[in-house]
């Protein structure tokens, strides 16, 4: 959950530096200290934040916790319902969707199995985005620790949203039409990490950025 959160944070201040201030934070939980919301207006003050999560119980937390932020909007929606989050007024009037947005979706694709088209809901938000917006994904995996990844899973297996672990080679796809900024598909300590990593730090999973390129 750290790793996670710390590249969001990166991921974050990533798209601010690439002139990106708008954020479309889906499966964002509750928003806790140094978020994207607080990362990215220390970064700009102009940015904008809408958090998404399915959770009703998340959602009320969240909108007590943020109350009048002029900066942030919290929907309370599915990620499967593409159309639901992109015309809910909250969205629309947070967000201009005339310039770049960063669509978030840290440590929450695992949670939606193959039979729901992971891929096809991703393609449907990066489809609906403007050019130059960026697809910011973390995402569980049982490459490289196998034993740390089956306890996990069986943690999981015990809640209402089992996970569905994938390969690298199963998460690529995601970003399918956008250009990866390096380092790529990375483990998530080794994405522009801030300090050194430990060689022997145990990450379960990947995580990356995509940009959609800009067309003429």
């Amino acid at each position: 959950m750290q790793a996670n959160r710390a590249f969001l944070r990166r991921a974050v201040r990533f798209a601010v530096e690439q002139g990106v201030t708008q954020f479309l934070d889906i499966g964002s939980g509750i928003p806790t200290v140094g978020n994207s919301h607080e990362v990215a207006v220390q970064a700009d003050p102009r940015s904008r934040v809408v958090y998404v999560d399915v959770d009703p119980v998340a959602v009320a937390h969240s909108r007590a916790i943020l109350g009048d932020d002029p900066t942030t909007k919290v929907v309370q929606a599915d990620l499967r319902d593409v159309d639901a989050i992109l015309t809910h007024p909250d969205v629309t009037s947070m967000l201009d969707f005339d310039r770049p947005i960063a669509v978030l979706m840290v440590a929450v694709l695992h949670f939606i199995p193959d039979a729901d088209d992971p891929a096809g809901v991703v393609g449907r938000f990066r489809d609906a985005v403007p050019d130059g917006s960026l697809l910011v994904i973390s995402h569980a995996s049982q490459e490289g620790q196998p034993v740390l990844a089956t306890s996990h899973q069986q943690l999981y297996r015990r809640t209402s949203t089992p996970m569905t672990m994938r390969t690298r080679a199963e998460i690529a796809p995601f970003f399918e039409g956008l250009d990866l900024v390096e380092p790529g598909l990375a483990p998530i300590l080794k994405w522009r990490p801030e300090s050194p990593v430990d060689p022997g730090d145990r990450m379960v999973g990947f995580a990356g950025v995509g940009t959609k390129a800009w067309t003429r």
